[in-house]
């Protein structure tokens, strides 16, 4: 049997890249595509994103730039990470381009000056004296979903130090949550990685900021058992029934991404919400059930109305972790991409 099925609605990307392009309102969208498309295939996600209108993919090594060469030879492409020597040639031979947070730019290859405004991560303290090869001044917002007020700082800052290169350079500083509720944060460009995917970066249901989730994930019962009072389910017994109680297995586990910290969430089973109990397993999960239902009954651990965004706050987490940490390799799951969607 399969363990679980994941779907990748490419319909759903294009819709949301232009709903990023409506908020963007002018500026262009690049399509953070990073960490295999946060999950959900980079290449699938990158080719729907161009098709959308994006205009430039956006990776954190040299290494996932090369792997979507072969399907998107011509595709502008941003390494967003630190790369040494031997890649930067590599990287030149490829026609990318490279974020350089150290100010020393390379010779012979198009490259992004990153100056750090309140990150405190990658990026120079004073923007230096662009030199040739540099085609884009960029930061990067800490605060955009959480404190508008430090946002605003940020842009300030970025907006004094570009001024005087407006005419010259391309000006990137908007993430997702700066590109729909931020207007002034969006110069030339806007980097948008989780919304992409539908995801919300507020935590809140992506439907509120008109994004559409892109990920489906299902499984059905592999066992169904009646626990008699004060039997137990789970490494640990930590769920204790109280009373006779129908559960089901689902042959999902924290190898295939759904943590161990997601216990007390909700899926569907048979359409309807049902809690997850006891000790979420390497491979199994278990499932509190209203009756006995038949083995193979569907279940729903993403989508159909069950959001990653509802598994994070059980989990103290944010959606974009659980997303990456979805295994579709085909020894746990099936992948399957519809395109449906308008073009």
């Amino acid at each position: 049997m399969q363990r679980s099925e994941i779907t990748i609605d490419l319909g759903a990307v294009r819709h949301n890249v232009r709903r990023l392009l409506d908020a963007a309102a002018g500026a262009e969208v690049w399509a953070v595509v990073k960490a295999d498309g946060y999950g959900h295939g980079a290449t699938d996600v990158a080719g729907a994103a161009l098709e959308a209108g994006a205009t430039t993919l956006a990776v954190a090594t040299v290494a996932e730039a090369l792997s979507l060469r072969d399907t998107h030879r011509e595709a502008r492409t941003l390494v967003m990470g630190p790369t040494d020597d031997d890649e930067r040639r590599v990287a030149a031979d490829a026609r990318l381009e490279l974020v350089i947070a150290d100010g020393r730019a390379p010779s012979g290859i198009p490259v992004h000056l990153k100056l750090d405004t309140g990150m405190g991560r990658w990026g120079v303290s004073e923007l230096p004296e662009p030199g040739s090869g540099v085609v884009g001044l960029m930061s990067h917002l800490a605060t955009a979903d959480t404190d508008p007020a430090f946002a605003e700082t940020q842009t300030r800052r970025f907006g004094e130090a570009v001024a005087p290169y407006r005419d010259r350079f391309t000006c990137h500083l908007a993430n997702s949550a700066a590109a729909l509720r931020l207007p002034l944060t969006v110069f030339d460009a806007v980097r948008c990685g989780v919304a992409v995917y539908g995801l919300s970066p507020f935590g809140t249901d992506p439907a509120e900021d008109g994004l559409r989730p892109v990920l489906a994930w299902r499984s059905e019962l592999a066992q169904v058992k009646q626990l008699r009072e004060g039997e137990s389910t789970g490494y640990g017994r930590r769920f204790i029934a109280g009373r006779p109680t129908w559960i089901g297995i689902v042959p999902v586990g924290y190898a295939d991404g759904f943590r161990r910290d997601l216990t007390g969430t909700e899926i569907l089973v048979g359409g309807e919400r049902r809690r997850v109990v006891g000790t979420i397993s390497m491979d199994a999960l278990a499932v509190e059930l209203p009756r006995a239902l038949p083995i193979g009954t569907a279940v729903t651990l993403v989508g159909d109305g069950i959001l990653l965004e509802e598994h994070a706050r059980v989990a103290s987490t944010i959606n974009y972790e659980l997303a990456t940490r979805i295994n579709a390799v085909p020894t746990r799951a099936r992948r399957v991409v519809t395109d449906a969607g308008p073009r």
